[in-house]
C-alpha cells in the first residue's frame, strides 16, 4: 500500500486551489446519512481504481497495510493556513467474479469520508481471474461519480494494476479526455518494472491527463517501524473509543465496527494501529451520522429531536438537560484525548524520521520526493 500513501501525498501536493464556503448538514441518525462532507476552504476528492485480478494479491495487502499511514500524511497538511478535507471513492476492476457486461468493474464507494467504511471495504476485497480494462474503469469513475462543478476543487483518480493500459473497449485516450474535460486529473501506478510500464502505456495514461505515472514493486513487504510511544497511544485509543456516543441502530452497527476496524489494523502489527489510532484523533474521523459528540455541531442538531428508545442505556431515561451535560462532558474528554495523542505523535514523528534515515520503502520514498516537488509549486505546507 505503499501507492496508497504515494496517491494521497500526490493529493495534497496538487490541491492548492481547492476552496470553499463552510456549510453545514443536517443531521438524523436511525439510518446512515448520505450527505457530502462538511464542507471546508479546500476540497480533495479522490478515485483509488484497484485491479483485483488473480496476481494483485500483493497491492491489496499493501493498500490495507498502509491506508492509516496515508491518511496521517494528508492530516499534516495546509492549503493557505486551512486544513483540506478528504473524500474517498473506491473502485475494483479486472476481477471474474465481477459482471462481464460492465467491464468487469464494480463501485464499492461513492466519495465517502467515512474512514471505518474505507477500511472494512479494503479489507473485504479479494483477487479472481481476471480482464483488466483501464479505460473502462475510468470512464466509469467519471460517469458515476459526483465530482462537483466547481473549479476549485481538486479532483483525482489513481488506478493501480499490471495489465496493458490498452485493453478493453473504451480507448484509455479516449478516457483520459473525459478527464481533462472535467478538470479530473489521472495518475497511473504501475505494478511491475518501469520500463515494462511505459511499454504498455501506463505512463502515456498518465501524461495524457496532466498525472504522474509511477512503477511499484507490489508484493514487497510494508515496513512499519515501532517507537517508545506506541503503548501510551494505543492506551489513549480505548479511552477515545470509550467518548462516543451511539444513536440509534446505526449507531451501536458503527461504534462495533470501529472496533473491528481497530482489530484490522493491528493485523499489521501494534506500529500500524498506532498509525489508525493518530487518524482517529485527526479532523479527518467525524463520524457525525451516529456519534452525538460529533453531530452536537452540526446544523440541524437538536436535542429536542432525540427519540428515547434510540439513546444508549446509560442516557435512557435522561433529561435533556442531563443529555446535553453527558455529551459536552464526553466532547471535553474526547478533546483531551486528541491532543495527548498529538503531542506523542510528534515526538513519535522524530522518532521515526530519525530511524529511517537509511531506510527506503520503494514507491513511498519516490513519492515523498515527488510530493515535495510539487508542493512547492502549489505552496502547500505541513505542521
Amino acid at each position: 500500500m505503499k501507492f496508497l500513501k504515494s496517491f494521497f501525498i500526490i493529493t495534497l501536493s496538487l490541491s492548492f486551489f481547492a476552496c470553499k464556503a463552510d456549510e453545514k448538514k443536517n443531521v438524523a441518525f436511525t439510518e446512515p446519512l448520505e450527505v457530502a462532507p462538511p464542507v471546508s476552504k479546500h476540497a480533495i476528492k479522490v478515485a483509488l481504481l484497484l485491479d483485483t485480478s488473480n496476481s494483485m494479491d500483493g497491492l491489496i495487502d499493501q493498500a490495507k497495510a498502509q491506508l492509516w499511514e496515508i491518511v496521517n500524511e494528508l492530516s499534516y497538511a495546509k492549503c493557505k493556513h486551512e486544513q483540506p478535507n478528504l473524500e474517498i471513492a473506491l473502485y475494483e476492476y479486472g476481477n471474474d467474479n465481477l459482471s462481464e457486461r460492465e467491464g468487469y468493474l464494480r463501485k464499492i464507494l461513492p466519495f465517502t469520508n467515512d474512514l471505518d467504511d474505507i477500511s472494512k471495504e479494503l479489507f473485504s476485497l479479494t483477487t479472481n481471474g481476471g480482464s483488466e480494462y483501464c479505460g473502462t474503469v475510468i470512464k466509469a469513475s467519471l460517469d458515476q461519480l459526483d465530482w462537483g462543478n466547481d473549479a476549485d476543487d481538486l479532483k483525482m483518480i489513481f488506478i493501480a494494476g499490471n495489465e496493458p493500459f490498452t485493453q478493453g473497449k473504451i480507448d484509455y485516450r479516449d478516457a483520459a479526455n473525459m478527464a481533462k474535460e472535467k478538470d479530473v486529473v489521472v495518475n497511473t501506478i504501475f505494478c511491475g518494472d518501469y520500463t515494462h510500464g511505459i511499454n504498455s502505456k501506463w505512463k502515456d495514461g498518465a501524461q495524457l491527463a496532466y498525472g504522474d505515472y509511477m512503477a511499484i514493486n507490489h508484493n514487497q513487504q510494508t515496513v512499519h517501524i515501532p517507537s517508545p510511544y506506541d503503548d501510551l497511544i494505543l492506551q489513549l485509543n480505548i479511552q477515545l473509543n470509550g467518548t462516543y456516543v451511539p444513536y440509534g441502530h446505526y449507531g451501536r452497527e458503527k461504534v462495533a465496527e470501529q472496533e473491528i476496524q481497530d482489530d484490522n489494523a493491528s493485523t499489521y502489527g501494534k506500529a500500524n494501529a498506532v498509525k489508525r489510532t493518530v487518524s482517529k484523533s485527526s479532523h479527518f474521523y467525524k463520524n457525525e451520522s451516529w456519534d452525538l459528540v460529533d453531530a452536537e455541531s452540526e446544523e440541524g442538531f437538536s436535542y429536542d429531536k432525540l427519540k428515547k428508545e434510540d439513546l444508549p442505556e446509560n442516557l435512557k431515561g435522561k433529561s435533556k438537560a442531563e443529555i446535553k451535560a453527558y455529551v459536552q462532558k464526553q466532547k471535553a474528554e474526547r478533546e483531551r484525548i486528541q491532543n495527548e495523542i498529538a503531542k506523542l505523535n510528534e515526538q513519535r514523528r522524530a522518532f521515526i524520521a530519525n530511524e529511517k534515515k537509511n531506510t527506503t520503502n520503494g514507491l513511498e520514498s519516490a513519492m515523498i520526493e515527488a510530493l515535495k516537488k510539487q508542493a512547492q509549486k502549489k505552496n502547500y505546507t505541513w505542521k
